[in-house]
């Protein structure tokens, strides 16, 4: 069952999280995952929640998004985000 991957992000460093990005991005198609949406307008009907920039990704599983954000390549550039970014993030399986 495919994984989604939802993000919220807010950017400090544009500069910084471009050098994030480019490495992140080859990373992603290697683990199988792809960009449903990233940084388009965001409207909210109910509730108190705020986001500031909505990143979704679909992975082919728990398992694939898991390995790919608890391995070395991830959590190294997860540090360059960090550094430059502050972000939410859920997942939730396909039902």
């Amino acid at each position: 069952m495919a994984a989604y991957v939802i993000f919220d992000v807010e950017v400090f460093d544009a500069e910084e999280y471009q050098e994030f990005m480019s490495g992140v991005k080859p990373a992603l198609e290697t683990a199988g995952a792809k960009y449903l949406s990233r940084g388009g307008a965001v409207k909210v009907y109910e509730g108190d929640w705020e986001p500031r920039r909505i990143v979704l990704l679909e992975f082919p599983s728990i398992a694939a998004w898991e390995e790919f954000y608890y391995g070395d390549t991830y959590q190294s550039l997860k540090q360059i985000r960090d550094a430059c970014s502050s972000a939410r993030l859920v997942s939730v399986e396909e039902s």
